[in-house]
């Protein structure tokens, strides 16, 4: 599933070509996403011009002055900048024509992505009002995390997963920060001290801008808007190597199910 950096990378891969350029035509081949497309999306996008396009956790935000619309890449989504003309290929859902001559397409093969038109303030959403701190954000502290933490008896790595905790911190980059950090992923989230939770709020911030700077990770369907794949995975530490010799104590790398999602660690140097 495309995680933050990779959500981030496709708002930067995409904005040049979309942000103050109108959108002269909506083009819904497949109305059947996680939630149906609404209908009214071509009359209210038709016309408009995109002022602003944002993020907020693994959310898209494309701002127009008649409202927003909110995009999520679901666990196979993509968006690609194509000729108006080009062809649609089968997983080719929905495209936005743009008054350059291009478009905006977005390809789903799952059909787990999703498409919504907002009104009102975009962070009064229901899909968004819920939402912890963004993890690059100022509120994202390790006063913050100690705190929200005190009392937790959920591992820490479940915990730091949690969006109503701080957004956008998925599983391999979990894994990685906490590795990073020299915490074990089973931890209890109120065990921690603050000088730990300052180290691993660090380590979060810095794994996720690696991530970014690097494209993502590609692990199977993700590439950025150009078509060009993610390459922080060649960066991993613990991800996906389990068996293998820890890099920086040789021990062998672990993996547990947490919440029915595989966990990599060191089990020398997490504790």
């Amino acid at each position: 599933m495309p995680e933050l950096p990779e959500v981030e990378t496709t708002r930067r891969g995409i904005g040049p070509h979309v942000l103050h350029h109108r959108i002269t035509a909506v083009r819904v081949r497949e109305r059947r996403l996680r939630w149906p497309v609404p209908r009214g999306l071509r009359t209210k996008l038709t016309g408009q011009r995109v002022t602003e396009l944002t993020r907020r956790a693994k959310y898209l935000l494309f701002h127009t002055d008649a409202g927003t619309m909110v995009l999520h890449l679901g666990m196979s989504g993509s968006l690609a900048i194509k000729p108006a003309d080009a062809p649609a290929q089968k997983h080719d859902h929905v495209d936005f024509v743009l008054d350059n001559g291009s478009c905006l397409r977005f390809t789903d093969p799952r059909r787990f992505g999703s498409l919504h038109w907002c009104e009102q303030a975009p962070q009064q959403h229901t899909l968004l009002n819920h939402l912890g701190p963004e993890p690059l954000g100022p509120d994202f502290t390790g006063d913050y995390l100690h705190h929200i933490s005190q009392g937790r008896r959920i591992a820490i790595k479940q915990h730091i997963m949690n969006a109503s905790v701080v957004v956008g911190v998925g599983n391999i980059y979990a894994s990685e920060s906490l590795f990073r950090a020299g915490i074990h992923p089973l931890r209890a989230a109120g065990r921690i001290a603050l000088p730990r939770m300052a180290r691993l709020v660090e380590e979060i911030r810095q794994v996720l801008r690696e991530a970014i700077a690097a494209g993502g990770t590609t692990l199977r369907d993700f590439s950025v808007g150009d078509g060009r794949p993610g390459y922080f995975q060649q960066a991993l530490k613990v991800y996906g190597r389990v068996n293998e010799a820890c890099e920086q104590c040789g021990s062998t790398i672990r993996n547990i199910r947490q919440g029915q999602r595989a966990t990599y660690y060191c089990p020398r140097c997490q504790r």
